[in-house]
């Protein structure tokens, strides 16, 4: 397969100043991200692999380009159309795989979110695996909800009062179908869909799942976030040996 990962990391960020270019346990977060792909191209090395960064930060093309571990890396300079805090981060990775699918053709691509490093080796293989089952535009990593809709999540109706999500007569939790969160973490696109005229949002088209552990679905978008992400991340890496090993990899990158 010829696959295109790509990561996506603008300058700015209202929420979380500069929240690209932390550390996270004396490692930069973007490094997680590059030693989770040398993790499966050292494995899959039957793949052909390319790395597409999209940024308008210069400070974190530097920081990248500081590690010699993980070749093929491309750069492509995000569009000022595409800077805004309102863009949809599938416009990024569409205008990162078109600018690239003029010189060569991918499979697949894999979105690998900067803010949500806990990810192991196969979690990437999964959604490889996933992808390859059926006709998917989009295959996304979840978890199990901790709430559900038909059950104890609540909205305001047009009457004032608040009703669950999704209407249902279920008494118990376990009678509701099950939901799951998106975690943000991976995200797995059909070239043909990227190639399409995106109307909606990606949600409304025919998506897949995998299911990862639940690492209490945080991505960084605070401070408080990120100090609880480093933390949880010295506890997870005692449990979970492929999360340790992302962190040992992300550790030799610096």
């Amino acid at each position: 397969m010829n696959i295109l990962f790509t990561i996506c990391g603008r300058a700015g960020s209202k929420g979380f100043k500069n929240k690209n270019l932390k550390e996270m346990n004396g490692v930069p977060l973007v490094y997680y991200t590059l030693a989770s792909i040398k993790a499966y191209t050292d494995v899959h090395s039957e793949n052909n692999v390319t790395v597409a960064v999209n940024t308008d930060s210069y400070e974190l093309v530097e920081c990248i380009k500081k590690q010699k571990t993980v070749s093929n890396i491309v750069f492509v300079e995000r569009k000022e159309s595409l800077a805004g805090d309102t863009a949809p981060k599938v416009d990024v990775i569409k205008d990162t795989f078109l600018s690239l699918s003029k010189e060569k053709r991918f499979d697949v691509i894999i979105d690998l979110d900067i803010t949500s490093p806990y990810r192991r080796l196969k979690d990437i293989e999964n959604i490889v695996s996933e992808f390859n089952k059926k006709e998917y535009d989009i295959v996304f990593s979840v978890v199990k909800a901790r709430r559900s809709p038909y059950f104890n999540m609540v909205e305001k109706k047009n009457n004032g009062y608040f009703r669950k999500i999704c209407e249902s007569n279920y008494t118990a939790r376990q009678q509701a179908p099950q939901s799951y969160e998106m975690n943000a973490s991976i995200y797995a696109y059909n070239p043909n869909f990227l190639s399409s005229q995106i109307s909606k949002t990606i949600l409304d088209y025919n998506c897949g799942i995998i299911e990862m552990p639940d690492f209490l679905v945080l991505d960084i978008d605070s401070e408080d976030d990120f100090e609880m992400m480093q933390m949880l991340h010295s506890y997870y890496c005692k449990l979970d040996d492929q999360l340790n090993n992302i962190y040992e990899t992300a550790k030799r990158l610096s």
